[in-house]
């Protein structure tokens, strides 16, 4: 159809369809201006007056090519340069009157009120003929009774670039019902003929209306309400799409296609926390940092957000390959950082010792770790290695030169472990906070839940599922986790580095659990799919070392509060190092092996409360 368009509307019928409007606009100029009835001594001025208005439009026309627009996609910008053209063309007629009028003491070559009524004449022709034409050409497309409803939440300035972008890019298929605006103050206003709502309305409107999508174009709408919103919309089985912020439209204007479907993160996601930039550019600006575990999913956005406090240097530290080569990649392009990529494994003690000696890092972010419950339990002996002995390398290297603060990132699961990860986890944390009082080094331990989008996240595999068709898997029905974004982790990881003062291990308030059954739930909805007949949901069982609960962190009987409102420190007594040391010596003195049971039942010698779950050492506790 757009090509039937185009060859019925070629370029050179445009420009000769614009010439003859203006030279239909000089004519009925000069009819309004003697009445309908041109003198006979006024006819060879108004031939004049065609040929001259006629041939200096055409000129101007070929010189800023109004007609190479397509006609279809007229736009406020176009229609403001045919403005411009068809204005400078009068201010050329009034230019040569002046010239002709003083210069060589002749009449008026268009008279002056001529301008003025084809000024006007041809600027509404013009213009009204393009918009004529776009508006047949989509109701021509797409017949009216064949387009879908859409409804925007928010009637100010995004909502009307919305309303516009959809017109102009999806107008054959879409067509916009309705503004939806939480201020009453708009309620029963229109914006372009098309009436505002209260939100209030939103359930009426869509039971009431086939409503394809609900258009959240809200810049700053806070996460519960875009929740709330979304909820309202899969009772009705209307797909909610996000306008993206202003920073990532293309060249400033919003296209239809930027506009995308909501995704589960965005509904998880918590109030935006404010944190002390000032205490923590003081802590990292001109400092040398190291972060290892660099190109893991909280690795690299500690990267990110401590790049912004312009570190003397950087140093990123992982043994991933390819992500640390994205992670050089995207260094790169802030040329404003002085950084080093170092791919390495952090148990490597003298390569370990070879950066400590080369950079001397005054600060040191741990993140590197293993992770993954179900294979660690597969694995202790790897565990035990990476995780609790690659923390007391770097620990004692972070000592003997002199590291100023060094935070070690650990997670709830460290909190009565029940699987070897966190029991690692938990044995790295007490040998770090053992040795706090032994150095010049402040050793501070940070704890959270799981985060949106890690690479260990169910979020990416329920997406993966979805995208094969399924099923989606479920280890229980009343399986709860804890979520929260990496952004916000690792703003709070650098908070409570500030604030430590050493000895400390900080919790983070992980807000209410999530059911991760109701999760996989939205998700398929949000997918455009339908439970029990796109797509089915299968229950494994919980695998090994997995709770059914996660452990509210911020229990008040537990923890202390600090002037940060998301971070508690944890009640935890002090540990003595001697002893931390010679318990450790023995773990890892059994890891080259492969007896697991002698390892895990050393951990838990360290670890009083590490009882397992759906594991095969549970016959440990029962001894």
């Amino acid at each position: 159809m757009n090509s039937r368009f185009e060859k019925f509307f070629p370029r050179w019928a445009i420009l000769l369809f614009d010439l003859l409007v203006v030279l239909f606009s000089v004519f009925v100029s000069y009819q309004l201006r003697f009445n309908f009835n041109v003198p006979q001594y006024e006819t060879e001025a108004m031939t004049t007056g065609i040929y001259v208005v006629g041939a200096t439009r055409l000129v101007l026309f070929l010189l800023f090519g109004t007609f190479r627009n397509i006609i279809r996609y007229t736009s406020t910008s176009d229609a403001l340069k045919f403005s411009l053209t068809i204005a400078l063309g009068s201010l050329i007629f009034v230019i040569v009157n002046l010239v002709s009028f003083f210069g060589f003491g002749s009449t008026n070559i268009v008279p002056y009120s001529i301008i003025i009524i084809e000024l006007m004449t041809t600027s509404v022709l013009i213009l009204g003929y393009r918009i004529l034409l776009k508006v047949a050409f989509l109701e021509i497309r797409t017949p009216s009774r064949e387009k879908k409803w859409v409804v925007i939440f928010g009637a100010g300035e995004s909502g009307l670039i919305t309303k516009r972008s959809i017109d102009r890019d999806a107008g054959s298929k879409y067509r916009v019902l309705a503004f939806i605006d939480d201020d009453i103050k708009k309620n029963g206003k229109k914006i372009e003929g098309i009436p505002i709502y209260n939100s209030s309305r939103i359930d009426d409107l869509l039971e009431n209306n086939s409503v394809a999508h609900v258009v959240i174009s809200i810049q700053q709408l806070s996460p519960s309400r875009k929740a709330e919103i979304t909820e309202i919309c899969l009772r009705f089985n209307t797909k909610v799409l996000v306008v993206p912020p202003v920073s990532r439209w293309i060249n400033g204007e919003l296209s239809f296609k930027q506009i995308k479907k909501i995704n589960i993160e965005e509904l998880l996601e918590r109030e935006v926390i404010h944190i002390s930039n000032n205490k923590v550019e003081h802590d990292i600006a001109g400092k040398t940092v190291l972060i290892t575990g660099a190109a893991g999913s909280i690795g690299s956005e500690l990267v990110r957000q401590v790049s912004r406090f312009q570190p003397a240097m950087l140093i990123c530290v992982d043994q991933a390959e390819t992500p640390m080569f994205h992670l050089q990649n995207e260094l790169e392009r802030n040329r404003f950082i002085n950084f080093r990529i170092v791919v390495a494994d952090i148990c490597d003690t003298q390569l370990m010792r070879q950066i400590f000696e080369e950079w001397k890092p005054e600060l040191i972010f741990h993140a590197a770790a293993y992770k993954h419950v179900p294979l660690m339990e597969l694995n202790p002996g790897e565990a035990v290695r990476n995780n609790a002995g690659g923390t007391r390398i770097l620990a004692n290297l972070a000592m003997e030169f002199n590291t100023g603060k060094f935070v070690f990132i650990s997670t709830d699961k460290a909190v009565n472990p029940t699987n070897v990860m966190g029991a690692s986890k938990r044995i790295a944390e007490m040998y770090v906070q053992s040795h706090d009082n032994l150095s010049t080094t402040r050793f501070i331990t940070t704890r959270f839940g799981n985060v949106l989008g890690s690479n260990g996240s169910v979020i990416p595999m329920f997406r993966r599922q979805i995208e094969n068709g399924g099923p989606v898997t479920v280890t229980d029905a009343e399986v709860t986790r804890f979520f929260m974004t990496i952004p916000e982790a690792c703003s709070l990881v650098l908070e409570a580095g500030t604030m430590g003062e050493g000895g400390e291990i900080f919790i983070f308030d992980m807000g209410k659990s999530v059911k991760i059954l109701d999760l996989a739930h939205k998700m398929i909805k949000l997918s455009g799919l339908t439970l029990g007949k796109d797509i089915q949901i299968q229950f494994t069982g919980l695998r090994p070392g997995e709770k059914l609960f996660e452990e509210l962190l911020a229990d008040k009987e537990n923890t202390l509060p600090t002037y940060h409102e998301r971070i508690m420190i944890a009640r935890v007594g002090k540990l003595d190092a001697a002893e931390m040391n010679a318990q450790l010596d023995e773990l890892l003195a059994l890891t080259p092996g492969v007896d697991e049971m002698r390892i895990v039942e050393k951990m838990k010698a360290i670890v009083p409360e590490f009882i397992s779950k759906n594991s095969i050492f549970e016959k440990l506790d029962k001894k």
